[in-house]
């Protein structure tokens, strides 16, 4: 068993909610990035008829400066932002048309790459089941997440779903937070976060007085515990462990 408890020896107490970020959380990010990425530059290439090397030089710097000037905000993630610098650092000004063909082709590529991660959707059916609520709080635009929700066939495994564009910050700052748990009307302390991050999702949420759960990587080496409550690496684990009876609250399966 990977899933480790860092509670001292207090009991882990079954939440009225459970809050869940996206990326790295229920699926794995860096591939399809990767596959969309590479689509996108190809298409850049052929159709401005510069060299590969150009392309991705320029679309690494347009995202520095992006992020530079917009911060942590959710528009700062903005792939259409990214590729319409990134032709501008190319010497060929705006180019608009070019732009949202790059956009679309990265993220149609994108999620025809996606996969989740075993047992996400059969753990969020059996909290469901339990009259256990759900939300999301993940960053970026509120077009592109929803559309990853969809895609995965998730849109009615949650109650909520809060963006950084709706919140008007990134975590971990407190704006998603509060508005997730609002929109919940749940106290903090009777929902538990679920997200990979150390910083956004574990520190973001632990001044709420949330239990926090990370989900690392042990396969890959990543992670840290990080301060959390409880950290694991399998959505099956985690089910099993929920419904064992060593929740307290949880009813045994």
């Amino acid at each position: 068993m990977t899933l480790r408890l860092h509670t001292d020896g207090k009991p882990l107490r079954s939440p009225q909610a459970i809050i869940f970020d996206t990326d790295n959380t229920l699926y794995a990010y860096d591939p399809p990035h990767a596959r969309a990425m590479a689509a996108a530059e190809a298409k850049a290439v052929r159709l401005l008829g510069v060299d590969a090397a150009d392309v991705r030089g320029a679309f690494a710097q347009a995202r520095e400066e992006v992020k530079r000037q917009l911060g942590k905000t959710a528009s700062s993630h903005s792939r259409l932002l990214y590729f319409q610098r990134g032709i501008e650092l190319l010497g060929r000004k705006t180019q608009l048309v070019i732009t949202l063909d790059l956009e679309q082709t990265y993220w149609r590529t994108f999620l025809s790459h996606c996969e989740l991660f075993p047992g996400v959707h059969d753990f969020l059916l059996a909290l469901r089941s339990n009259g256990i609520g759900t939300a999301i709080i993940t960053d970026l635009t509120s077009q592109i997440q929803f559309r990853k929700i969809i895609y995965f066939g998730l849109d009615d495994c949650f109650d909520y779903v809060v963006t950084s564009e709706e919140a008007g910050a990134d975590k971990p700052q407190e704006a998603p937070f509060r508005l997730a748990i609002d929109k919940l009307g749940i106290e903090p302390r009777n929902i538990w976060m679920v997200g990979d991050h150390p910083i956004n999702d574990v520190a973001g949420a632990r001044p709420f007085g949330i239990t926090t759960l990370l989900r690392v990587d042990h396969v890959n080496g990543s992670g840290t515990d990080a301060g959390s409550d409880v950290v694991f690496d399998d959505f099956n684990e985690l089910h099993q462990f929920f419904f064992s009876g060593k929740v307290e609250g949880a009813l045994k399966r």
